[in-house]
């Protein structure tokens, strides 16, 4: 039995491996959402001038609202050092999705917050779950993904932010 389960969780971790490395090189889908105020934005037209974060989130996911309250607070300094911009697609349903504008501007976040009700773009990134977070560089390239959260990956993102500031010099 021990031996099943080892292998079952060896082969789901290499599943979400190259699910990852999978999703790096692929383009920035052209996707309409809506911001909180209901304006709408296509993901395709976001002005791209830095490096640019794209965490899928949801009011119901823990880790994701871990992720994005610890980058909030390193968030300013990210900015001035890199000018990245983070943008946090929120995948509430039509029975959450009030509780989104409640939530961000009881934590003060400073993201563009976008909604995904529908899930159109969450299918167009390849998200299965949240938290779900990506890296895009001024050309429109996915060029990290990671999912999920533990405390400390925020170091690594910032760390790849870093990297590819470096490589656009």
């Amino acid at each position: 039995m021990k031996r099943i389960l080892f292998l079952f969780s060896f082969v789901a971790i290499c599943t979400a491996s190259l699910a990852q490395d999978h999703e790096t090189g692929k383009k920035l889908p052209a996707v309409e959402l809506k911001d909180m105020d209901g304006k709408s934005i296509n993901t395709g037209e976001l002005g791209l001038k830095g490096p640019v974060v794209i965490s899928f989130w949801a009011t119901w996911c823990a880790p994701c609202k871990r992720e994005l309250n610890t980058i909030h607070e390193l968030y300013t300094d990210w900015q001035a050092e890199t000018g990245v911009t983070l943008i946090a697609v929120s995948i509430d349903d039509e029975k959450t999705k009030n509780q989104v504008p409640v939530y961000v501007n009881g934590k003060s976040w400073e993201y563009l917050v976008l909604m995904d009700p529908n899930g159109d773009f969450k299918r167009a990134m390849g998200v299965n779950n949240v938290p779900h977070t990506f890296l895009i560089d001024t050309e429109g390239n996915i060029v990290y993904s990671h999912n999920n959260y533990a405390p400390g990956d925020e170091d690594k993102l910032y760390q790849e932010i870093l990297s590819l500031k470096e490589k656009s010099k």
